[in-house]
Parts: C-alpha cells; structure tokens; sequence
C-alpha cells in the first residue's frame, strides 16, 4: 500500500465505509482507528489544522467557539491545481461541494445551533489538495480556564466531558498541542497522562518553537528536547513553528504554504546550529509531523482493514438472521394463520413453563431472595392500595423488615439467601406461607359474656359443643381467612413473575448443547412473542387470567373448607397437630414470643388428638352453679379447638396450592392459550404490525446491501495490493 495514491484510496475506502456504516445503518461501536486533536484554545490548534489543509481558513463558531467535533479528511491530489472542498449532508450522509466561504458558515452554524450546549454529532468535512497532508483528524473543542459565569462554567465542564470521552476511547490517538515550554506545566498532556500513563497512544505537538529559539543553546538542546526528564522516552514528540503573520495583517493563499515551507526550514536550521542530533531533528518542523503522521495513519487504517472486515461480517450473520426473523414473522402474522400462530405462541409458552417449574440451571431471568421477593411483592400490592388481605402475619411485627428479619434468622427458612426462580422458588413461597399461616390467633379474647350469650338463657339451649363452634365462627374464621388470601395472592405473583423467565427459557435453547432435547418450535415461537408485541401481549395476558382464575378457586376451595370446618370441627380434625400454648386455667391471647416460640415446635410435632376434643367437652359442668368453671374451660376449649384448625390448615397448604393452583396451571395453560380469540382492535393492530414488518423487512434487506457492498469493496482493496506486492 506504498505512494500516495494508494493511501489516498484507503482512507477515502475506510472512511466511506465508517460513513456508510454508522450514518446508514446507525452502527456507532465500529473498530475504526483516529486521530483526536485536543489542547487549550489558543495554543495553536486551529492554525497546526490549516497548516495540514495547506491553506488558511476560519470555522466561525460564534463567542462560545467550537462545541462539538469536526472530522477532516484531508486528501492530498498532486495533479490538483486548486483545493475542493466537502461538507457531508448529516440529513443523508452525502459529500457535497461548496465555496470555502460557505464551507465555513455551514461549520459555524452547526456549532451555533447548539447554544450552549455541546454534541458528540460531528460535522464532517474534506478538502482535496495538492497541498494538504494525506490524513484524518478529529477536532475537538478546547479545553477552557475560565469562565466569566455559571452558565460559561457549565458549558466548560461539558466540553471537557465529551473531550474526555474521545480521550477514554482506545481506539483513539490523541494529538497533544502544547506551546513549547516547560513540559512540567503542560495541562493537556497532565490529562493525557491520566488516561494513557504509558502514553502509548498520545503525540505530543508542541507549537511556537521559534519563540524559544533564544533560550536553546548546545548544552540545553537535547535536554529540551526530552522535556528536561519531563517527558518519558516512549512519548512521540514533535516541535515545529507554524505559519504566522502580524496581527492585523493578512497571509494570502498562494503564501501559506511556502510560510509553511519556510518555517520548517528555519526550525531545522535552528536546532542543528545549536548541535541537535540527526535522531532529534527527526521529531523537529512541520514537515517531520507530516510524514510521521500520513505513515502512521496509513499504517493504523491498513491494520483496521481486517478488523472492519470481521465486524461486516459479524453484521452480515446479524441482519440475515434478522431478515430471516422479520420474513418468518411476516408469514405467520398472514390474516388467515394469525389466529393459529397466536395459539401456536401460547401452546409453545406454557410448555416452556413446565420445563421452568422442574427446573433449569444457569437461568438468570427473574432470579431473586427471599428477601428481593417480599419486598416486591409488598410494593406490588402497596400501588395496587389492596386492603383485602393482612400483608404482615402478625401486627406485633414493626414492619416488612422486622418479618424478614424473623424468617431469615429465627426461622431459618431454607435458600433464602439463595437467587433462585421457578421450582426451587416455588418449594421457598410454600415454606413462607406456610409460616405467615401459623401466626393465625383468635382475633379477640373470649368474655364469660360472649360464652353466657352464644350458650343462650336457658343452661339447656345449646350443648357446649354448639357453643364452641359458635364462638369459633365469630371470632375465629375471619383472621385465618384473611391470611388464607395472603397465601393465594403470594403463590399467584409467583407465577405471575415467571413470564420473563419462561421467555428466557425458550430463548436459550438457540446454539445450546440442550436444544435438541426439546421441540424446535420453542425457539420458533419465543421469536414471535419477542418481536411482535400483540402476540406476546396476548399471551401474557391470557397467563395472567389463569393466574387469577386459579387464585379465584383456591381461595373458593379454602372458604369452603373453613366454612364446612368452622360449622363441625369435630369431624375434620381427625389427625391435627397438637403442640398447643394454653395450659388448663391459661385462657389469655398469646404474645408475639409465645407464638415465636411455637411455631418450630408445631412444624415439627404432629400427633393426633381423635379424643381429646370429646374428652374436654365432657369435662365442662353443665350445672348453673358452675356457670363460672364452665365459662373458663370453654375459654380453654376455644383456644385449644383453633389452634388445632389452624394446625391442620398448614399442614395441608402445600398440599392444597399443588392440587389446586400449581397442577391446574401446568396442566390446564395450554387449554387456555388454545382459546385465545382475537378482538377487532387486535386484528387492526395486527395489520399495523404486519404494515410495519414489511418497511423493517426493507430496511434490513438495505442493511444487508450496504454490509455486502462496504465487505466487497474492502476485500477487491486487499486482493489489489496484495498483487502490487507480488508485482
């Protein structure tokens, strides 16, 4: 890739491919190497930028000066008898000629539409000359002093945030402008130093070197040179004078190159009259700069070659599969399938769902503990406002902390540390519920009133047994109700949480050692619903009605196990756990400790108590002068029946959500997805998605086009200078 005329070709190729690529397709991570140009205003950089140009200009950028970047590509075309100057249409990304004088109002303009804001949008501009150097730079705003308000203070700080930004970039080579001085104080290189400590991809510039004539002698020189030990030996640098006149005056055209020349010339003849080495005066005047400079870039955008090929076809892989997508999508979104394709989607989802609930390693989707998954479902149901079930077990707990708190330390429920979804999830809300259950009491503590009026007026109305059930309906029934819809509710946001996670699912089967294992319409289908947001709209709304219906019937289920319970508890409580808090002659409410306390032996103690009921209610008098001993054993008696009802209840929780809400969801999903029936509003929307999919087929299919051409170009480059070599 030797001569002029092959580095001209590379660069305008790479860099009509940058251009084809980001503006066209909107890729803006492309692995194409720069130059930034960067220092303080004032030290030199805009005359170094038409120093490289070979001619003076002038971007008018208004009182607040430049505040975005301005990438110029300077082409050198020796048979040129006059420069021509580009402006690149931002609307299209077309190269456009213009006079300079409105080349340099249309870069002015495009900083002063900014106001005093700044953007990383740059304007992009080319000069073709027998006179420029053959590169690109990009210049960037000037880092600034001072400001004389707040508001100049905020726009200094944005520009130095984006200059920063180009500086954090690796693929971006900083040129470093600094006035020849000492290299102690210089500040832009102070900021190149933190980024690049190694300066492995900084050039220093320095500018105004005949201003320092007088104070180089030949003991100093080479010292200077090498910033006095300021400067590290693996630091590129280069001191140079530029063009330059008395102020007022003006340079014509047709002398700022032979300036230039001249310029170079006297540094030169300057620093070997004071002993400069021949390796020093390497890095000594304009035209040193240069040649460093069309050698080095020629070099780095020849190494992108391969790089900027591997990322075309990385996007030449993405938008065929893309295409592929969109067409696939396109046909089964077709009028008449529609319907069937929606079903196909939902059938597909609630197997996934299965596959979620037995378990799948390494799914990271909707992963949380115990703790994440309270808190999110306590802030669920706070915006929702529900008031239709007690959020905490009991109300001696402080708060959702304090609950935590007790399951994580006291209880010690098992994975709660753990991120898990699905059926190890599942097994974690049983354990809680289970425990929220148990902290179930008898709302209010039972009066010799309350036992005198549910007996009646006569010692003969009702048989104690009657008594008890009576003051369980009353007093009992409702507290364990409202905690039975707290369990519902948390096994229902469970399922409900699953969706992503079933997505992720069908998802990760694509490339995976697994796929095979399940059917390939898994994958077929889960790109459906992730594309096409009616689809999945449709889907998860028909999983979150039978996440509901199943709540609806569980709690049903539960009302009439309670009701049918509280009516005759005798007959249900056959093989309850008793591990009971209250003593004979101890009727009081347990405390939040007793009931602590309590519940890990309950867990852990289930015997039953076939007799002990019949037993008790025998031992209560019946005689009116024992009203008072009666009243105190039926206290006894209630307490002790409840707290056998409620055991019993607990131990079969697991049970009944299994049978009645996990089973009927795993089983009874796909029966649902097969009746989803699309509306007139779905079916408009439908032909607005279907519209769309046809302008994103387009557009991917122009994608395609633009990737094959920029790849074929690149690779025709290649194959040429590869013969050249040969030759």
């Amino acid at each position: 890739m030797a001569g002029v005329g092959s580095r001209s070709e590379l660069l305008n190729l790479l860099g009509d491919v940058k251009a084809r690529v980001q503006d066209k397709i909107g890729i803006v991570d492309f692995p194409m190497p720069q130059f930034i140009l960067i220092g303080k205003q004032s030290v030199g950089k805009s005359r170094l930028i038409e120093a490289l140009a070979g001619e003076t200009f002038n971007f008018i950028s208004g009182t607040l000066g430049s505040r975005r970047p301005t990438i110029l590509e300077f082409r050198n075309v020796a048979g040129s008898k006059t420069s021509r100057w580009f402006v690149r249409d931002r609307s299209n990304g077309s190269w456009n000629e213009h006079e300079i004088s409105k080349v340099m109002e249309l870069v002015g303009n495009a900083h002063e539409e900014l106001g005093e804001t700044v953007s990383a949008d740059p304007i992009c501009v080319r000069v073709q000359s027998p006179s420029c150097v053959d590169m690109q730079i990009v210049d960037l705003p000037g880092f600034r002093d001072f400001a004389l308000d707040q508001s100049k203070q905020d726009l200094c700080n944005r520009i130095e945030e984006l200059v920063m930004t180009f500086m954090k970039d690796t693929r971006n080579v900083m040129l470093c402008v600094e006035q020849c001085g000492d290299a102690a104080t210089m500040s832009t290189l102070g900021k190149c130093r933190q980024i690049d400590p190694k300066f492995q991809r900084t050039i220093l510039v320095r500018t105004k070197l005949d201003k320092y004539y007088q104070d180089l002698t030949r003991d100093n020189v080479e010292q200077w040179v090498n910033g006095f030990g300021d400067l590290p030996e693996t630091l590129i640098r280069f001191a140079l004078t530029l063009p330059f006149w008395q102020d007022g005056e003006s340079c014509p055209a047709e002398s700022f190159v032979k300036l230039r020349e001249e310029n170079n010339k006297k540094d030169l003849a300057e620093m070997q009259q004071r002993g400069l080495k021949p390796a020093y005066l390497e890095t000594i005047g304009f035209q040193a700069f240069a040649n460093f400079m069309e050698k080095k870039i020629e070099h780095m955008f020849a190494d992108a070659i391969n790089p900027v090929l591997d990322k075309l076809r990385e996007l030449k892989v993405k938008y065929t599969n893309q295409e592929k997508s969109l067409v696939t999508e396109h046909e089964e979104t077709d009028p008449h399938r529609i319907l069937s394709t929606t079903r196909e989607c939902g059938i597909q989802f609630a197997s996934a769902l299965r596959s979620v609930m037995e378990g799948i390693p390494n799914l990271s989707t909707g992963r949380m503990t115990l703790e994440s998954e309270l808190r999110l479902f306590h802030d669920h149901h706070q915006k929702l406002g529900s008031e239709h079930f007690q959020m905490l077990p009991s109300e001696d707990f402080c708060g959702l902390d304090d609950y935590i708190d007790y399951l994580q330390n006291d209880i010690q429920i098992g994975a709660a540390d753990a991120e898990v979804n699905g059926g190890a999830q599942f097994r974690r809300v049983m354990a809680e519920v289970e425990i929220f259950l148990r902290f179930s009491e008898i709302a209010v503590e039972t009066k010799k009133r309350d036992v005198i009026q549910a007996r009646g007026v006569s010692m003969s109305s009702l048989t104690w047994r009657d008594v008890v059930v009576k003051l369980l309906s009353n007093e009992a029934h409702l507290p364990l109700q409202r905690r039975v819809q707290y369990v519902g509710e948390r096994i229902k946001w469970f399922f409900q949480m699953q969706k992503d996670s079933v997505v992720d699912f069908m998802s990760s089967l694509e490339g995976n050692p697994s796929e095979k294992m399940y059917s390939s319409l898994l994958l077929k289908n889960v790109k459906l619903i992730k594309q096409n947001e009616m689809i999945k709209h449709l889907v998860f709304s028909t999983y979150d009605q039978a996440c509901q219906r199943q709540l609806n019937q569980f709690i049903e289920l539960f009302d009439n196990m309670l009701t049918s319970t509280f009516a005759n508890p005798w007959v249900f409580l056959k093989g309850a756990t008793y591990n009971g808090y209250a003593e004979e002659g101890e009727e009081a409410l347990p405390s939040i400790d007793d009931t602590k306390e309590r519940i890990p032996k309950e867990i852990q103690s289930r015997s039953g108590i076939e007799s002990t009921l019949s037993k008790w209610l025998l031992d209560i008098p019946t005689e009116s002068h024992q009203i008072d001993e009666a009243v105190d054993k039926v206290q006894m008696l209630v307490l002790k029946t409840y707290s056998f009802i409620r055991s019993q209840v607990c131990d079969q929780v697991e049970l009944f959500a299994e049978s009645f809400f996990k089973l009927p969801m795993l089983r009874r999903l796909e029966e649902d997805m097969n009746r989803i029936a699309l509306s007139d509003a779905d079916k408009a929307n439908y032909k607005a998605r279907r519209d769309r999919l046809e302008g994103e087929v387009t557009k991917v299919k122009e994608n395609l086009k633009e990737v094959a051409d920029c790849m074929e170009r690149l690779q025709a480059f290649k194959l040429k200078c590869q013969s050249q070599r040969k030759l």
